[in-house]
């Protein structure tokens, strides 16, 4: 095998790489917290000493990265696609990495910008990369379809004919996290372990029956901050154990994506996640709550089939 390509999935506070063979075999992968807030200042040397870590890697092979690297936050800003330009044109609209030495072919993925017809708008940066996977690993029945793709803030999508017909992004795990950690229900929220803290819990949280709960009345009764303070309201007249409080706060959340997505998706078509497992099971527990039906597509294989793609189009550029 002879290394040809590295992908790198390059976040706010983590950054995941892969070093792609020739034929399209993966021969290695890294991950670090060298994300963009923590590389400020440094893009250049933190990427060089990335690719030097990697077996089998030469300082010469091209270099496609995505997500909020590509960011006014990030190493360069990379104007965003719009609606129009359809998923399988994203290598042609990589944008080349201006302090990139002599040599070098480092480049940027753009991310979407859409607007919908009463002029709001809405954005995304690295999902596209795995929604552009999902079309090469799934073929051309990925082409149209709902999608959510669960994290700090859960993008779903609406695509047709391999286009974003509609994009709406919601603050779920950055509301989570700012919950537990600053206001009233902090110290009930508290109470849960690390992983439940980030939503990474799975099947015992997708069990329990306070998540549920928090999915339930997010869907009968819709206004999120009222919801949110009878989570307080339970918890102060002994209705919920303060050790429950982070189940039923994501079960509302996350309950909250799904109660809005039922107004915008079609009943009859099913929602495709693209997560991480503990993330899909929180999805797939709402799902059967709405009586919709989920596919479970596995993150990492999806942005695998990514990297693969914009080699094989990189390599033949």
């Amino acid at each position: 095998m002879t290394a040809a390509f590295i992908g790198i999935d390059w976040g706010t506070t983590h950054r995941r790489a892969a070093l792609i063979a020739g034929d399209g075999t993966l021969i290695a992968e890294r991950a670090d917290g060298e994300g963009a807030l923590a590389c400020k200042g440094r893009f250049g040397a933190s990427l060089e000493a990335l690719v030097a870590s990697l077996p089998q890697a030469s300082a010469s092979l091209p270099v496609v990265m995505a997500g909020m690297v590509g960011a006014a936050i990030g190493w360069q800003a990379v104007p965003y696609l719009d609606a129009a330009t359809p998923l399988s044109a994203l290598a042609r609209h990589l944008a080349p990495v201006a302090e990139a030495p002599p040599g070098k072919r480092w480049s940027i993925a753009p991310g979407y910008c859409v607007r919908g017809a009463a002029g709001e708008v809405d954005v995304m940066r690295g999902e596209e990369t795995q929604l552009f996977g999902a079309l090469h690993l799934l073929g051309a029945d990925a082409a149209d379809g709902s999608y959510v793709l669960p994290g700090t803030h859960s993008k779903w999508v609406r695509l047709h004919a391999g286009r974003i017909t509609e994009l709406r992004t919601y603050m779920t795990g950055e509301l989570f996290a700012l919950l537990r950690q600053h206001g009233t229900l902090a110290s009930a929220m508290q109470t849960a372990s690390a992983d439940d803290a980030a939503g990474l819990r799975h099947d015992s949280v997708a069990d329990d029956p306070e998540f549920l709960r928090g999915v339930a009345e997010a869907a009968a009764h819709p206004v999120l901050t009222h919801a949110l303070f009878g989570a307080r309201a339970r918890v102060v007249t002994g209705g919920l154990a303060p050790g429950a409080a982070a189940a039923y706060v994501s079960g509302l959340l996350i309950g909250a994506e799904w109660a809005d997505a039922q107004r915008q998706v079609s009943p009859d078509e099913p929602v495709r996640v693209i997560g991480e497992p503990a993330l899909a099971a929180l999805h797939a527990a709402c799902a059967h709550h709405h009586g919709r039906r989920l596919e479970s597509l596995d993150a990492r294989q999806i942005q695998l089939a990514a990297w693969r793609a914009l080699a094989t189009q990189e390599l033949t550029a």
